[in-house]
């Protein structure tokens, strides 16, 4: 097979994806080294602006983790996480907010309208996008017991009101969304990235939720596991064979699912393009999560 013929065969290949998702959402959360790579921060920049141009809605919700430390950090502002959730006060809230919104979320909006691209940058306090309420974490004691730990200015999605994304979405934009919402008091709140996704994700009733990270995906004794079902992942998480991190991930994976989303996929962030790759080819790359 020549050359020319190999390129015809793999856009043949997306095909019947396209016609798939045609005029579909797909929420995708953006974080890890794809956000800090110059050669991964184009390939993704390039990916979302194709997806648009090809008639796919994409919505993208990011992080900023590095960024935060960073500044924290010069700042002497001391921090903890708590399985894979960060403690915020107010001083660390103030920083959250200012790199999320102020600095982040705009480099991304300059990398994807560099590309092309007709990127607005959002936080959910905008346009009523996200309400929020302080998050109290479940863990569990040394006794055996339930405790509520208190996360300070982190707090979990109590509703969301996406018209302002599809007031954008039908307009040609792409909304670019930083995870940072409002309580019904007025109170700023951080909110995990991955979980900002999975509600966002619900709202729109979106055809795929995908979450980009710095693993192949979920790792099962070292392997990657590329299908898991509902009762898969409960038994893994019991067996602390899902742990830390990717807990929130799998969790507003799950939730995603429970609520009509109808794929959602951990995959591979450092991995140039992988988000076509997920989308546009029968082999995909990462976990695939579905109910059952």
């Amino acid at each position: 097979m020549n050359h020319q013929s190999e390129k015809i065969n793999h856009i043949l290949e997306a095909l019947p994806y396209l016609i798939k998702y045609s005029g579909k959402t797909i929420v995708i959360k953006y974080g890890g080294a794809a956000m800090v790579e110059e050669e991964l921060k184009a390939s993704f920049a390039e990916d979302i602006v194709l997806l648009k141009y090809l008639g796919i809605n994409p919505v993208v919700v990011h992080g900023g983790g590095p960024e935060i430390n960073s500044l924290i950090k010069s700042l002497n502002l001391n921090t903890q996480f708590i399985r894979g959730h960060r403690v915020t006060d107010e001083a660390t809230m103030e920083v959250v907010e200012m790199v999320l919104t102020g600095k982040v979320n705009k480099q991304i909006v300059s990398l994807i309208q560099e590309k092309g691209g007709k990127p607005v940058g959002l936080s959910g306090k905008d346009g009523g996008l996200a309400l929020a309420e302080k998050y109290l974490m479940e863990v569990e004691g040394e006794d055996g017991k339930t405790q509520k730990v208190d996360l300070g200015l982190v707090g979990e999605i109590t509703s969301v009101d996406p018209n302002i994304i599809l007031t954008l979405q039908r307009e040609g934009f792409i909304p670019i969304i930083s995870p940072v919402a409002m309580s019904k008091e007025g109170q700023t709140l951080n909110i995990n990235a991955d979980t900002m996704a999975g509600a966002i994700a619900q709202a729109l009733h979106a055809d795929k939720l995908i979450l980009l990270t710095d693993t192949p995906g979920i790792l099962i004794d070292g392997k990657l596991v590329t299908g898991l079902k509902k009762v898969d992942i409960h038994a893994y998480i019991k067996s602390g064979q899902i742990s830390g991190g990717m807990i929130p991930k799998v969790e507003c994976c799950l939730g995603a699912i429970d609520s009509g989303v109808k794929r959602a996929h951990i995959i591979d962030g450092r991995v140039p393009h992988s988000v076509l790759i997920e989308i546009l080819t029968n082999q995909g790359i990462g976990s695939l999560i579905e109910q059952g």
